[in-house]
């Protein structure tokens, strides 16, 4: 996927708790708030078609409500359908993540911000290699959690996904607490996003989580 080598330092922002993209990942949304509809029309008319997802802070949070959290990911719109009663379906591809600055006031619906991508560079090379990556005694903590949450899935299919995909999949749809989700999107490396992961699953089956954590 090509887009322009320039990231803009303005992208609209789309605070949504417990949704996580990531770099190279892809995420579904559905589309039907006006603001959101007007967002996405304003969106398709840029060059990089970007989008900023990030978490609000829950209202007990330092900041209060309406605050939101200081990292977020920005996807590319690459797919989009419209429903016959005026939602769009569209499916975000993570370019980048970005530091949120601040706000920037207008005369739009939605939120804008003002963003810094420097620190995340590394966001846009080829994937780096998680060379202590034992797959094999993961897979068995993932049987072991999807078990205990009653969760089924392709173990084919998950034998044969390469390790990014698989730690960054497992990332987004395992419904982790929002904060763990945000731990995630901030982890530094694949290395340091799999360790998380690896923490969430173990502290849940030795009982520090329940099914209510769990979406």
């Amino acid at each position: 996927m090509k887009i322009p080598s320039e990231l803009p330092d303005i992208i609209p922002v789309f605070p949504l708790s417990g949704a996580l993209l990531l770099p190279r990942s892809r995420l579904p949304l559905n589309i039907f708030e006006r603001r959101y509809l007007v967002m996405l029309d304003d969106v398709l008319k840029t060059e990089h078609r970007l989008i900023g997802m990030i978490q609000p802070k829950p209202a007990a949070c330092p900041g209060g409500e309406g605050s939101v959290y200081s990292i977020g990911c920005a996807g590319r719109v690459t797919q989009i359908s419209e429903t016959e009663d005026g939602r769009y379906l569209i499916t975000l591809t993570g370019i980048s993540r970005y530091r949120f600055v601040e706000e920037v006031e207008g005369f739009f619906p939605y939120r804008r911000a003002k963003v810094s991508w420097e620190e995340f560079n590394h966001d846009m090379r080829p994937p780096g290699k998680d060379e202590e990556f034992d797959r094999s005694g993961f897979m068995k903590l993932l049987s072991r959690f999807l078990k205990a949450v009653e969760l089924q899935t392709d173990w084919g299919s998950l034998e044969e996904t390469e390790d990014e995909l698989l730690i960054n999949s497992l990332s987004i749809i395992l419904g982790f607490d929002p904060k763990d989700k945000q731990a995630l999107l901030e982890a530094a490396s694949l290395c340091r996003r799999r360790e998380t992961l690896t923490t969430l699953m173990e502290y849940f089956l030795r009982g520090g989580g329940d099914d209510k954590t769990m979406q």
